[in-house]
This record gives structure tokens, sequence and C-alpha cells, in this order.
């Protein structure tokens, strides 16, 4: 298994301590633990394709993990009362129509590539968490607004990059 890979999955593995230590509201290690599992995103990317080290492994599993990570924090989040349910599940059911879409393709032989603003969404619900995780233990009054305007950004970020990937996946509603 080459390093991108090992990051990766070291990214998967950091999920349950994330977990564990905001459920035990110690904020700053979960925040400590989110960033550096988000960095592993960044720099798996990089090294894969610097050294030309992408593989199918990679592909599936990098934004598999990157799902894992953040869709945790988010439920933490619900529970917690930060945000609200019905952003959730208008997250989650993108991904799902994204991911059914795109198995729908790929058994068709075709892959579709994740557009700009899908990558967009991807940072900006990276840099939603960390703000939520800090505004829920420290500097509230500060931190929750702030984290506020970055969830709604990222929530429309998220609507629009599903609906401009089913319009320009259209066809796949014809297989």
């Amino acid at each position: 298994m080459n390093l991108p890979n090992k990051l990766t999955i070291a990214r998967v593995i950091a999920v349950p301590f994330f977990i564990v230590a905001f459920l035990l509201e110690w904020y700053l290690p979960a925040f400590l633990i989110f960033v550096i599992a988000s960095f592993t995103d960044f720099l798996d990317g990089k090294i894969a394709r610097d050294r030309g080290l992408v593989t199918n492994f990679g592909k599936i599993m990098d934004p598999l993990a990157d799902k894992i990570l953040v869709y945790s924090a988010f439920c933490l989040f619900v529970e917690s009362g930060v945000v609200p349910g019905w952003m959730l599940i208008v997250i989650l059911a993108r991904e799902f129509a994204v991911a059914g879409m795109r198995t729908v393709a790929a058994s068709e032989g075709i892959v579709i590539a994740a557009g700009m603003s899908g990558k967009i969404k991807t940072v900006l619900q990276m840099l939603t968490v960390p703000i939520l995780i800090l505004g829920s233990g420290y500097y509230e009054s500060i931190l929750m607004p702030a984290g506020n305007v970055v969830l709604w950004a990222s929530l429309i970020a998220t609507v629009y990059s599903g609906a401009e990937y089913i319009i320009q996946n259209k066809k796949v509603f014809s297989m």
C-alpha cells in the first residue's frame, strides 16, 4: 500500500478518536484531530498526483474517507443542537444522489469526475467543522456566528454542486 492510501486509511481511523473527543467535550483535541485528518486529504492527493501514485483504491476511498470524517462531525453537531437536522438531511441527500448516479454511470463504464463546485463544497464543509467545534467550547459568541455563515455557504455550495452534477450528467437517467 502506498503512502497516499495509508494517509486515506489514517483519516478513517482518526474518526472514532474525533467522535470520542467531541462527545467528551474535549473540543481542542477534537479540533486538532479533525484539522490533521482534513490535512491528510490535501496531502494524500498532492503526493498521489506528484509521484504518480494514483490508484483505484485511492479514487474510491479518498472521497469516502472525507465523507466519513465530515459527516460524522455534522451528525455530532445535530446531536448537540449546533446544526439543524434538516441541513444534514439536505447534505446527505445530495451525497446519496451523486453516489447513486456515479454507481449507475460506472456500471456503464462511465467515470464521472468531481467538478470544481463539489471541491468547493468539500472545502467549505471542512472549514465549517473546525469553526463549529471551537465555537462549541470556546469563544462561542465570536465563532458560532462565523461558523453559521460558513455552514450556510457550505449548504448553498452543496445544493448548487448537486444540481450542477445532476444537470451535467442527466444522461445517466436514461441508462
